[in-house]
């Protein structure tokens, strides 16, 4: 029997996907970015919730979703647990809620199947550039070409979602370069960028692993703004 690893369960979201939602976080991830903040999720542990159970746990918030909510689930890395993903997913489809797939398409392949019980994709875009992308996650940016192949294919909705590092992704070219890289993805709905923080900091004390972003302070929210509106620009510009 498949089973799952759920770190845990958010029964009130309201960030991952539209609405009201019960956002399930699953353990595993094969990035190292630099800013994670939840890195109590790298391990893949061993399944201990099955497919039913844990739909069963997400039914009891149907009643608030209302016409626009559901279930997104995010992680660590989502797609590592693909196949209980997938029996989980068809199992919604029955109770009739929308399920949101939060994810930087760093999985193992062959994602037609899921995506294809999946109504919106959540995709963390962590850098453009192959070699920053290495630098800051540790891993190919093939990977997530991919699965990009596979989202366009899908036919799946799509939202953007870009952090806002000091020094890193936060300059014109950067941006100038996120808005090339994303003609390349079919059917985004929306974009987001997120000012990065230092929120998670104290959870690598408590887990003995140096954080590498140690002397970076938080993104200015107002110049996060500036450059989403000079991104909108840019990319209205080059449609």
């Amino acid at each position: 029997m498949i089973k799952g690893n759920i770190d845990s369960i958010e029964s009130f979201g309201l960030v991952d996907g539209p609405g009201i939602r019960t956002v399930v976080f699953l353990s595993g991830c094969h990035l190292r970015c630099k800013y994670c903040h939840n890195p109590e999720m790298w391990q893949i542990k061993e399944g201990s919730i099955t497919p039913l159970e844990l739909v069963n746990k997400i039914k009891r918030f149907k009643p608030y979703y209302q016409d626009t909510g559901g279930v997104t689930f995010s992680g660590g890395e989502p797609l590592l647990q693909k196949k209980f993903l997938i029996e989980v997913s068809k199992l919604l489809k029955k109770e009739n809620i929308h399920i949101a797939l939060d994810t930087a398409g760093v999985g193992d392949g062959d994602y037609d199947e899921l995506l294809s019980l999946i109504d919106l994709v959540l995709l963390d875009i962590k850098h453009t550039d192959s070699d920053s992308y290495r630098l800051l996650t540790g891993k190919s940016i093939d990977f997530v070409e991919c699965f990009i192949d596979a989202l366009n294919r899908s036919g799946r909705k799509v939202w953007i979602r870009q952090v806002i590092i000091p020094d890193v992704t936060d300059s014109i070219d950067y941006i100038q370069s996120l808005a090339k890289y994303l003609k390349k993805i079919k059917n985004i709905e929306r974009i987001d960028f997120l000012p990065y923080h230092t929120l998670g900091k104290e959870k690598y004390s408590s887990l003995g692993i140096p954080y590498f972003y140690e002397d970076k302070k938080d993104m200015d929210v107002d110049f996060c703004n500036e450059l989403y509106e000079k991104f909108l620009e840019i990319r209205k510009s080059s449609v």
